[in-house]
């Protein structure tokens, strides 16, 4: 029987080894004639190229399947994606505090820590101390160095998804177009003795809505995350990807005008982040005489139940609720999560009051406004996802096992 040309295969031609892992890996054909019919190529080219995925170690036979013929016979053995070949490194920063973690290729942490760590004291130093941190990680989770097959990494400013480079970061000082890529690869390389690995860079609500709609909302196609800490952002995922604009600028909300002459970290006057942000209610407390100075400080209060930390959340939801109501009317999400630092009780009670007083009703009506699953990890989970679709997507699965020679 001669196949017939892929019909998954990239750019016109009969699918490879990278289509069908794909294939695998999604769940739309886990058998070998699954495969064939997905792809319509003859069982021996199927064959060779599932060889090649066995030989590298990324794929594995499952348990037996349902009987593909009507006629009985034996059952189809599944395929599986062996995510236990590799581990994905990942780590989320914050202003003043970073966590990082070593996971599964399908997501599972298998070892955190979160620790103090100022964006401020610059890339050089930040990016030093994740390598180190990366090595205890490692032994931690019983993984060798070698095993770990990229990097991903979520920072509170905006991205150039091409380069990886952070682009005039109001709250990063010294981050500008640095070179956190090629650093935070050797401080890998010099703290594990590992060769270098690849590092992607993503903006951290970027990170966040990724992680939390993958894993909590696959079939919500247009899904929106407004992280709310020390400064204010967006991440948004359309069609199951992460939309970033032409630059990766899409998302900045904490910089729109709402009206206020309050200065913003970024230099501009009347910025939603500064009314709204973390850092905006830290600094009104602390006129208070109430000991605040960061968005964490707010939520250490709020948990202890402080009325005016409560008071002035809320105040700060009603801020950013009348923003949101522009966004759900502009992009129409199925869900519009709330997360960060703020994200409690009071602040979701005000953004709920503004936003659905000023949003048309349909664009409100089949909305679901939620706060946070993942937490603090969501950043992490998004991070290694972006890693684990890169490495594995089927253009990079063909370059990957050449190089390995296979």
């Amino acid at each position: 029987m001669t196949g017939q040309p892929g019909r998954t295969g990239r750019g016109g031609g009969q699918a490879g080894a990278g289509d069908l892992l794909a294939l695998v890996r999604t769940g739309r054909a886990t058998t070998r004639g699954a495969l064939q019919q997905a792809t319509g190529l003859s069982r021996a080219t199927v064959g060779q190229r599932l060889d090649r995925l066995f030989r590298a170690g990324w794929l594995r036979e499952g348990a037996g399947g349902p009987v593909d013929s009507p006629l009985g016979g034996r059952p189809s053995i599944t395929l599986e994606f062996d995510d236990a070949h590799a581990v994905v490194l990942t780590a989320d920063l914050d202003t003043r505090h970073a966590r990082a973690a070593v996971l599964s290729l399908t997501g599972e942490i298998l070892a955190e820590h979160a620790g103090p760590l100022a964006v401020e004291d610059g890339p050089d130093t930040v990016l030093g101390e994740l390598g180190g941190w990366f090595a205890e990680l490692l032994e931690k989770a019983g993984r060798g160095a070698d095993e770990a097959c990229g990097i991903g990494l979520a920072v509170p400013g905006p991205v150039d998804s091409e380069t990886g480079l952070v682009v005039q970061p109001p709250i990063m000082p010294g981050w500008d177009r640095y070179d956190i890529r090629a650093r935070l690869s050797s401080a890998f390389t010099q703290h594990t003795g590992a060769a270098p690995v690849p590092v992607l860079v993503d903006n951290d609500a970027n990170l966040m809505a990724y992680g939390e709609q993958r894993t909590g909302y696959p079939d919500c196609s247009a899904f929106v995350l407004v992280k709310v800490s020390t400064g204010i952002g967006a991440g948004v995922v359309v069609g199951g990807e992460i939309f970033r604009g032409v630059d990766g600028g899409a998302g900045d909300i904490g910089h729109i005008r709402v009206g206020s002459e309050a200065l913003c970290r970024c230099g501009s006057h009347g910025c939603l982040a500064a009314v709204a942000s973390g850092g905006a209610v830290a600094r009104r407390l602390a006129e208070t005489g109430v000991p605040a100075a960061s968005g964490s400080d707010v939520r250490d209060l709020l948990a202890a139940g402080h009325p005016g930390a409560a008071a002035l959340a809320r105040e700060a939801g009603r801020q950013v609720g009348d923003v949101l109501a522009t966004v759900v009317t502009l992009l129409n999400p199925g869900v519009l999560m709330i997360a960060g630092d703020l994200a409690g009780t009071s602040f979701l009670t005000g953004v709920r009051e503004l936003l659905y007083q000023r949003a048309l009703p349909r664009s409100t009506a089949r909305l679901d406004v939620v706060t946070s699953r993942l937490g603090d990890r969501a950043g992490l989970v998004g991070a290694g996802a972006m890693v684990v679709e890169h490495l594995y997507a089927p253009t990079r699965v063909e370059e990957r096992l050449l190089a390995l020679g296979v």
